[in-house]
């Protein structure tokens, strides 16, 4: 057999085996409590109005940004944003999503580092998280401590 063949052969195991874990990870019950709520938040009417109106905000908001804080408006429209994005999470629908969307996150950034992992250790794996929980500031890392 020939290294072109092997090579073949090696990718489609490979691409099978990916298959197989795309279908494990659609059939747990992370994606389908994500599946679930991001359903309700679609059809929940309140949901729905106001991420409108939130997105009506932004784009009020992106106007006076151009002009960054000297835009007479910048702060109050920046302000009626977070204001509408505090109403917006605290409607049920939208909050059990973004819950449900977190937990399957998570559950795909664990593949990931198993699957990085077991090519090598230092591997970097990427993530939603802002601060991993693995390094950065107040994590006893090696950080200088003159972040900002």
């Amino acid at each position: 057999m020939s290294v072109m063949e092997r090579t073949a052969l090696d990718m489609s195991a490979l691409l099978l085996g990916a298959y197989e874990l795309g279908d494990m990870i659609l059939a747990s019950g992370e994606a389908a409590d994500y599946l679930q709520w991001k359903k309700a938040m679609a059809e929940d009417p309140a949901a729905q109005e106001l991420i409108r109106k939130l997105q009506k905000q932004k784009d009020l908001f992106e106007e006076c940004q151009r002009f960054g804080h000297f835009h007479p408006e910048y702060h109050k429209a920046m302000d009626a944003v977070r204001a509408v994005q505090e109403e917006l999470d605290g409607v049920e629908s939208v909050r059990r999503f973004k819950e449900a969307e977190e937990r399957l996150d998570d559950l795909l950034y664990e593949v990931s580092e198993t699957i990085a992992r077991s090519v090598s250790d230092s591997i970097k794996v990427p993530t939603n998280k802002l601060l991993p929980e693995s390094g950065g500031c107040s994590s006893g890392g090696s950080c200088s401590g003159k972040c900002g």
